[in-house]
């Protein structure tokens, strides 16, 4: 019998396999592999931080209309119908819970080295070539402008404010990717995010060049 690491894996899997916003099963494999590798430098549970991993997108808030307590209730009941003891259920919904950017000005620190690991992954996928991707691929699911000049970025000092944003896909660098390399949690992290990070700036200078009219 599959044990339970890859029972849940495999229902992520089936759930998430043709989500199309960035959000999909590729991404949370990502995540996996990343927070094994982060896990494993750091001396975590393993077990914990990848449960975690697999399960920290089950219900994003962004497609339960902000409502943040879906996850958390999500991730229990998946945990516990495929037998998780109640210290595992309990440590892996805490990271579901706290795991979510929620503004410039907003701080959610991970309150368990596991958790610390996941967040590093999840944020580390939001940037570089794969986070430039999925963006703009959440961006136009979302119903966005690539980019508007006439609305600038918004540094969002609350939860609220920064569920509530309709800016411009090109404004999330600004708002909260750009942010990301200065706030991970483990040195695993902060060394994985560094050129991810390179690329995604000049990313944006080639972006605003073009834009502009450049030849």
């Amino acid at each position: 019998m599959p044990n339970l690491v890859d029972r849940v894996a495999a229902h992520v899997k089936a759930r998430f396999l043709a989500e199309s916003s960035g959000h999909d099963w590729h991404h949370i494999n990502r995540v996996w592999q990343l927070t094994r590798q982060i896990a494993a430098r750091e001396g975590a549970n393993q077990e914990i931080a990848e449960l975690g991993a697999l399960v920290h997108d089950i219900a994003d808030w962004k497609f339960h209309g902000g409502d943040d307590s879906v996850g958390p209730r999500e991730a229990e009941a998946l945990l516990t119908r495929e037998g998780a003891p109640p210290d595992v259920v309990a440590a892996v919904v805490d990271i579901v819970a706290t795991i979510s950017f929620k503004g410039a000005g907003v701080s959610s620190a991970m309150r368990s080295l596991e958790g610390q690991c996941v967040q590093d992954a999840d944020r580390l996928d939001a940037i570089g070539a794969i986070g430039i991707a999925r963006c703009f691929a959440y961006g136009g699911h979302a119903g966005r402008l690539i980019h508007d000049p006439d609305y600038p970025p918004v540094m969002h000092q609350t939860a609220e404010a920064y569920k509530a944003s309709k800016g411009a896909s090109l404004n999330h660098f600004y708002e909260k990717l750009f942010l990301l390399k200065e706030r991970m949690n483990t040195p695993s992290g902060r060394a994985l995010a560094e050129s991810r990070d390179q690329f995604m700036h000049a990313f944006v200078a080639q972006f605003l060049n073009e834009w502009a009219g450049a030849a």
